[in-house]
């Protein structure tokens, strides 16, 4: 029997949805919708202030009703049931929070029409659907992975005009959602941690039916393969078939988006039943390594587009918002520059170190997950937790310290963090507040708060990190008394 609380939490989120794909049909992320738009030009629009009250009454409800179960639904089942039931509205909605799945559309596009999108822009190559894309991704190259770009311009040859080719790669992303849910349960089983809770966290959240499925974002193709070749390894540890396909999903989720890379090394730990040697750590990450960069070389191959999309990835960083820590804290330095006459051009230093700092921590962060593990083995325990957990904590890491940060890039540690998190509040609350930061048309309220939105980054980073150090001066006080 399902507590009253759990079913008016239910309801609150589904009417949460429908209000969000009301907002959608009103105002969404059209393909005839204006572009360089912002609230208050929303505002004056004929539909405007019903847009923007059904887009935040919805997502108040959507925050609220996933934020009042963090701690776990009432059954996996509920969880699954219940935010079906929340995706339903938004599957049948227009584009919501971004104009992406334009570009994928006209990436596929392209690249059916023969044109290499790792060098030709969409702009140049001609895509019919240009208006359609936001100007600052027109002549860019793809940034994607070859196996996202077969993806897309399978979603082009199915679906024939616009509409279709959305509908395709909604379609595709929803698969990558179902994959990820069928894994879920039995990776959490592994880990220890309720299904109920870890299904809950990761799929009935805002930013999932807002941006994965309403959206249409890739992040769901990858996690779903991602947390698939995770659960290979947990299924069948140590065995090199296993190894080998787990590495071959991992390789596919990386031609996806590169992001997926960072689990990797931690997956090789998550795959080592026996005593975590270094020969058995080698032995490991060697049959892993060979399905990754089989699945690498077969997928290049395929497509024909050979590695041209490692470049594409220097363009991800064109986009500068606040919402990006070390993004942030270089509109901080150069304001305080401008101040004094001077003109830092702080940004690409700023994001240069925390790229730096970025591959410090994911070596600490593998270090400290293997030492743990190796101490395991002397008291006879051996999770999958431990290296599940230090992926969680590599994508968070990479979350924080990349360039640039959009609302959906939150669900990739998400999903992991649902599985391993002994607390929820501290990755939960920002994680909701991140499902405030898109308008349904696609624009970014980072946009039009540069300022103010910097200021404030900085001084949240300031704060953590003076806590976070009177915390470590207080512990190492309690161990020396």
């Amino acid at each position: 029997m399902t507590a009253p609380g759990a079913s008016l939490s239910r309801y609150a989120g589904l009417v949460g949805a429908v209000l969000l794909a009301v907002a959608g049909y009103l105002g969404g992320a059209l393909p005839d919708a204006p572009l360089g738009v912002t609230p208050a030009s929303i505002w004056r629009t004929p539909d405007g202030p019903a847009t923007l009250t059904c887009w935040l009454i919805g997502t108040v409800l959507l925050v609220g009703a996933w934020w009042s179960l963090r701690e776990g639904a009432p059954s996996t089942r509920w969880a699954y049931v219940t935010a079906g039931l929340w995706a339903l509205p938004l599957l049948l909605a227009p584009p919501l929070g971004s104009r992406d799945v334009y570009s994928y559309a006209c990436q596929g596009w392209t690249y059916a029409h023969g044109v290499d999108p790792y060098t030709v822009g969409v702009a140049a190559a001609g895509c019919p659907w240009l208006d359609t894309v936001a100007p600052i991704w027109r002549d860019t190259p793809a940034p994607y992975g070859p196996v996202f770009v077969l993806l897309a311009a399978l979603a082009v040859g199915l679906g024939g005009g616009l509409t279709g080719t959305i509908v395709a790669l909604r379609v595709i992303a929803v698969a990558g959602l179902l994959l990820a849910a069928l894994c879920l349960p039995a990776l959490a089983r592994a880990a220890g941690v309720p299904a109920r809770r870890a299904v809950w966290l990761a799929l009935a959240g805002p930013l999932v039916g807002v941006h994965l499925v309403a959206g249409a974002h890739n992040d769901a193709v990858m996690l779903g393969l991602l947390l698939c070749g995770l659960l290979v390894v947990v299924r069948r540890p140590g065995r090199p078939a296993a190894l080998l396909l787990a590495g071959a999903l991992l390789g596919l989720a990386v031609t996806v988006k590169a992001t997926a890379v960072v689990v990797v090394p931690f997956a090789v730990l998550t795959g080592m039943p026996d005593q975590h040697t270094v020969r058995a750590l080698l032995r490991h990450a060697g049959w892993l390594a060979g399905g990754l960069l089989a699945a690498l070389l077969v997928t290049s191959a395929v497509s024909g587009l050979g590695f041209g999309w490692v470049g594409g990835l220097t363009h991800s960083g064109d986009s500068e918002q606040w919402t990006s820590p070390p993004t942030a804290v270089g509109f901080v330095v150069d304001y305080a520059g401008a101040l004094v006459g001077r003109d830092p051009q702080a940004v690409p230093v700023v994001r240069a170190v925390a790229l730096l700092l970025l591959v410090g921590v994911l070596l600490v962060l593998w270090w400290r997950a293997w030492q743990t593990l190796r101490a395991g083995d002397d008291a006879g325990k051996r999770s999958p937790r431990v290296a599940l957990h230090g992926a969680a904590l590599a994508l968070v890491a990479t979350v924080v310290l990349s360039p640039v940060f959009h609302p959906w890039y939150a669900t990739w540690p998400l999903a992991l963090l649902a599985l391993t998190a002994a607390r929820t509040t501290w990755f939960v609350l920002p994680t909701a507040a991140a499902a405030f930061l898109a308008l349904p048309d696609g624009t970014n309220l980072a946009r039009v708060t540069k300022a103010p939105g910097a200021l404030a980054m900085t001084a949240l980073l300031l704060t953590v990190l003076i806590r976070t150090l009177r915390a470590r001066r207080q512990r190492g006080r309690g161990g020396a008394g």
